[in-house]
């Protein structure tokens, strides 16, 4: 044990004692303080654009909805001369179209990783609601008109359009945005969340040829009763061949469980696994399905993970891959 001698303690509370003086009372010069006044913000030039992105009015002839489409060409691909190139068309235009533009600049690498292609966002008008758009227009039926349909989740809205939309999409849509800019028919991908993937399993069983690559994610299969499984054994039983490649993702947590993240009544991984049987049971010559289910994400943060995994099965790069 260390001991201090009465006059070495002394000494030593002393010294602590001059430290505590002011500057000026040890001979110091006191730091001088910058007087700074703040820095104002200049007035904004105007809103961020995103470069090399196209926004194309594409109204509806037969219901007269004044439709968008949003175009984005990869880097150094020019509008005027653009190369065939593959393309992914997205619902959900606001939330899917930076998020997707975003993972094929950064994951794919300029062609390494994920093929570069052509992105299209598909947007509902723009004096519309997002939310009224996609519950009518991605929706197969509405449950407000069938009777014995539990009708608490749906008041207030108008569903049902969605028969009406994908005519839209193939008619009018796919082959406008196809023709302007050359896009390549064999790698034509549609990536949908949640109604977005329902809409997509509605153009999957009506017109199947349409797109080759089907990427559904968290497939709101359970609408208006899971109408959707009823129209898939309909389909299986006119023994019509589905031409198409098909990759299912899901949360981990959106099966029903106790926790915050888990679903209270729906479990979209058990309905992914059922459309999936479905399919295969039907024995489609054409039809290639496959379904992950991504651990620990719930219905709002699986979008980017599955997204990312989806783009890379339907359009792999050049390779080899490389994550640095």
């Amino acid at each position: 044990m260390l001991h201090l001698s009465t006059r070495r303690q002394h000494l030593i509370l002393s010294a602590c004692g001059a430290l505590s003086l002011a500057p000026h009372r040890l001979g110091l010069a006191a730091a001088a303080t910058p007087a700074t006044s703040p820095v104002s913000l200049p007035p904004a030039s105007g809103p961020y654009v995103l470069p090399n992105t196209f926004v194309h009015p594409l109204p509806d002839p037969v219901s007269g909805r004044r439709y968008e489409v949003w175009v984005d060409l990869p880097p150094g691909v020019s509008a005027a001369a653009a190369p065939v190139l593959p393309s992914v068309f997205v619902t959900d235009a606001p939330y899917a179209f930076p998020l997707v533009r975003a993972l094929r600049h950064r994951v794919g690498q300029r062609g390494q990783n994920i093929a570069d292609f052509v992105l299209v966002g598909l947007a509902g008008p723009p004096n519309e609601s997002a939310v009224d758009m996609r519950n009518r227009d991605y929706t197969p039926t509405d449950p407000m008109k069938r009777p014995g349909r539990r009708q608490r989740h749906y008041g207030g809205q108008v569903y049902g359009g969605g028969a009406d939309y994908l005519r839209y999409l193939a008619e009018v849509a796919v082959p406008a945005v196809s023709s302007r800019y050359g896009l390549d028919p064999r790698r034509r991908v549609i990536l949908g969340h949640s109604y977005g993937a329902l809409l997509a399993a509605q153009m999957l069983l009506a017109r199947s040829a349409l797109f080759s690559h089907y990427i559904l994610g968290s497939p709101s299969y359970w609408f208006d009763e899971g109408v959707i499984f009823e129209q898939l054994a309909a389909h299986g039983r006119d023994r019509r061949d589905l031409q198409a490649q098909v990759f299912q993702y899901v949360g981990g947590y959106e099966t029903v469980g106790r926790g915050e993240r888990y679903n209270r009544e729906v479990d979209l991984v058990a309905d992914a696994r059922r459309f999936q049987v479905m399919l295969e049971r039907a024995r489609y010559p054409s039809l290639r399905i496959r379904t992950t289910v991504l651990t620990g994400q719930d219905h709002l943060t699986v979008a980017p993970d599955g997204a990312t995994q989806g783009l890379l099965w339907a359009l792999p790069g050049r390779g080899p891959y490389t994550g640095g």
